[in-house]
């Protein structure tokens, strides 16, 4: 690696060669630094995470975590995770080194989060408590997995919130059907919601459906696939999990 000034801007880069994992030799550069320090600080993090050694800080090993984990999963599980890490575990871990973390750190990271209130008085639930803990986990468990960090301090320090108690909401036959009638006169959604309540789908697999998912010879649809919204885009992707891929046969009737 090596660090220049740019005189014709008055800032600093740093130029680094590396081998990548095909053992091709490769080369970047990052520009824009206001100071020699902050480029060289910069040059050192980057040497670490290129090598994996566990001196670097928190937030550059969570950029390790993201290119290791972000291509396994899918976009909307990315940012979700994403989100929760990027809000409640970096401003407080970010800067610190991911070896030197303990698990009374935690439990001091853990006790900030149990006491907070927002605008309104209103604290963090218990289940979204234990979301928080199990992102932080997930980051140090592929550490010890992966890179060999001695323990997972987040575990050690214990688990805090609870997995909320998830009741089934549902309407009753009679319930949906008095619904129904009262959705006949605005047909695309009255035939979205028969879609949905006879034959158990979720919103974005309805959402996803193009008439090629339609056989009316067998009378069945095909569930493939889900739709979701990020940052403006409308993405297709696989259905939620593998058991979600399935065929489901349409009964025909008439109502009296």
């Amino acid at each position: 690696m090596a660090v220049y000034k740019d005189n014709a801007t008055g800032t600093w880069r740093v130029i680094y060669r590396f081998t990548n994992w095909k053992g091709e030799r490769k080369q970047t550069q990052k520009r824009g630094f206001a100071t020699k320090r902050e480029a060289q600080a910069w040059e050192h993090e980057a040497m670490l995470k290129q090598g994996a050694k566990l001196d670097m800080t928190f937030g550059s090993f969570f950029e390790v975590y993201e290119a290791d984990k972000k291509q396994r999963v899918k976009e909307s599980t990315w940012e979700s995770k994403s989100h929760v890490i990027r809000t409640k575990i970096l401003p407080y871990f970010e800067n610190r080194k991911i070896a030197e973390i303990e698990a009374k750190d935690v439990i001091a990271w853990q006790n900030e989060l149990m006491a907070y209130k927002d605008e309104k008085g209103k604290p963090y639930s218990a289940d979204y408590l234990r979301t928080i803990h199990a992102q932080l986990t997930a980051i140090f468990n592929h550490a010890v997995n992966f890179y060999n960090l001695p323990y997972n301090p987040a575990r050690r320090a214990g688990t805090i919130g609870s997995e909320a108690v998830k009741e089934m909401d549902f309407w009753t036959k009679e319930e949906y059907l008095k619904f129904s009638e009262a959705m006949m006169d605005k047909p695309r959604s009255y035939y979205a919601f028969e879609m949905l309540y006879w034959c158990g789908i979720r919103s974005g697999e309805l959402l996803a459906l193009t008439p090629a998912d339609f056989n009316f010879e067998k009378q069945t649809v095909t569930i493939s696939k889900t739709f979701h919204r990020s940052k403006g885009r409308d993405i297709i992707t696989s259905p939620k999990t593998k058991k979600s891929n399935r065929t489901i046969k349409m009964m025909w009737y008439k109502k009296s």
